[in-house]
């Protein structure tokens, strides 16, 4: 079976978000269990592509509109990943550093769209299946379907990624002139309350769609940034799948960017070594029970509740705990937290960015790790944070409730109802004192390792999707 993968994020070569990672480690799996899967993404000026070999397989020209755009297929020579990467490059569009936040976004992804079907179609290229993640080729499983230009493809099968519903790549219908040239008849599949809504097109014109985990789908029925209604009408062609984490990159007993490798029966030594050599650089007590952050500063995340939190948790237990921030996102959130780390320097330091080998460490450092999250379709972090030992703390929401337990119900967590910072941080405070007691300690975090959220059983789910649909 030959499935390609369609994204604008995929880890290491450009990485924002949650996305980025899946599509970075799901098609190595596949590939692992007998599916010929690639990945087809745009072009980045980035570290990737400055530092690895391309070649050249295919090249091609179409018109946007009226603007003819010529586009190069680069194929990453060696296939470093673990499985085919390809990338669009398209002239002053596809070749830039930043992945988001150009003016032109909707130019880009339609371009890529259309560059992609183009070169599927005339290279005689012939997948079974088109897995399509989030919005920004929302716009595929509808060309394929009803593009003039493109119906040779109108039988490949069409999956469709809900990553985040929350973001639609919504646009005019100005831009309706620039889409590959379709059936006019069906238009009404392109729009939702006067715009252009890609999430809302997939949805109505995939073979399948899937959320990242079980009990995000469930919440898309109640609330999805006004497509609820389109998500529950569509459901009998849903299936939610949470994601895996990449053990071949995400293990202590092999991570090369942490201080200290440890296993399950290394973890207290393993990972009180790593504590020791992470606080003695930024300042904070080895002695004390230490609680994370790391994620982006914005109110889907729960950021927004961050500074009360911390407060609230260092009055009542200043000496008792120390805390580590690590993100970057809302400049109101950041001088927040700001202003709360001058006062509690002692016990609590920050980190502004995004740097991939600190939030290694941090995982491999940690106690506990806090997740207040608004919105978390699945969640990554509380996955990390298990593999390594780092026991959550986090929100009863989408992924988060699907693949954390709490205690008091045999689990190896501990959740919190709403976005409250006096909550979490009772929370907080309630887990610092289970984990005070050395059995209860060894037992969670030996329960927590041992857990299996690799990709293997992902992998298999979506191989089983799409061998229904073929």
């Amino acid at each position: 079976m030959k499935v390609i993968h369609l994204s604008v994020e995929c880890f290491p070569v450009a990485k924002v978000g949650g996305l980025a990672d899946v599509v970075g480690a799901l098609p190595k799996y596949q590939r692992e269990l007998g599916v010929d899967a690639s990945v087809i993404m745009p072009f980045f000026n980035r570290k990737f592509t400055q530092e690895n070999e391309f070649d050249v397989v295919a090249v091609g020209e179409f018109y946007q509109g009226s603007a003819l755009l010529s586009y190069e297929l680069l194929k990453e020579r060696n296939d470093v990943l673990g499985f085919p990467l390809y990338l669009v490059k398209i002239p002053n569009l596809l070749d830039r550093e930043e992945i988001y936040s150009y003016q032109d976004e909707a130019d880009q992804w339609i371009a890529f769209q259309h560059a992609v079907l183009h070169y599927i179609q005339n290279n005689e290229i012939s997948p079974d299946v088109l897995h399509c993640h989030d919005h920004h080729v929302g716009l595929i499983p509808f060309l394929t379907k009803w593009s003039n230009d493109f119906q040779s493809l109108k039988n490949v099968k069409t999956v469709f990624t809900v990553h985040n519903g929350q973001y639609q790549g919504w646009m005019s219908w100005s831009k309706g002139i620039i889409i590959p040239a379709f059936d006019t008849w069906k238009w009404g599949l392109l729009d939702w309350d006067g715009l252009i809504n890609p999430i809302a097109t997939a949805i109505k014109c995939c073979d399948a769609y899937t959320t990242v985990s079980e009990g995000y789908l469930k919440e898309l029925y109640v609330e999805a940034n006004g497509l609820q209604n389109l998500f529950f009408d569509e459901r009998d062609k849903s299936v939610g799948i949470v994601n895996g984490i990449d053990t071949s990159y995400w293990d202590p007993a092999i991570d090369s960017l942490i201080d200290h490798h440890y296993t399950i029966l290394t973890v207290d030594d393993g990972k009180a070594d790593n504590k020791l050599k992470f606080c003695k650089e930024f300042g904070l007590d080895p002695t004390l029970p230490l609680l994370s952050y790391i994620g982006r500063f914005a109110t889907e995340k729960g950021a927004d509740i961050l500074p009360e939190l911390i407060e609230n948790l260092l009055k009542q237990s200043s000496g008792k705990i120390s805390i580590f921030i690590l993100g970057s996102g809302d400049a109101e959130i950041q001088q927040r937290i700001q202003a709360v780390a001058s006062s509690y320097n002692k016990d609590l330091a920050v980190f502004f960015g995004y740097n991939e080998q600190l939030a290694h460490r941090v995982y491999a450092s940690s106690d506990l790790l806090i997740m207040p999250s608004r919105v978390e379709p699945c969640g990554l972090n509380q996955l990390y944070a298990l593999k390594y030992g780092t026991i959550p703390v986090v929100r009863k929401i989408g992924g988060l409730k699907d693949t954390v337990i709490d205690v008091e119900e045999g689990g190896y967590g501990f959740l919190f109802d709403d976005v409250d910072a006096e909550e979490a941080a009772g929370t907080v405070s309630r887990a610092v004192k289970y984990l005070s007691y050395a059995d209860n300690l060894t037992k969670t975090r030996d329960t927590a390792m041992a857990l299996d959220y690799s990709w293997n059983k992902s992998a298999k789910k979506y191989i089983e999707l799409y061998n229904q649909l073929v």
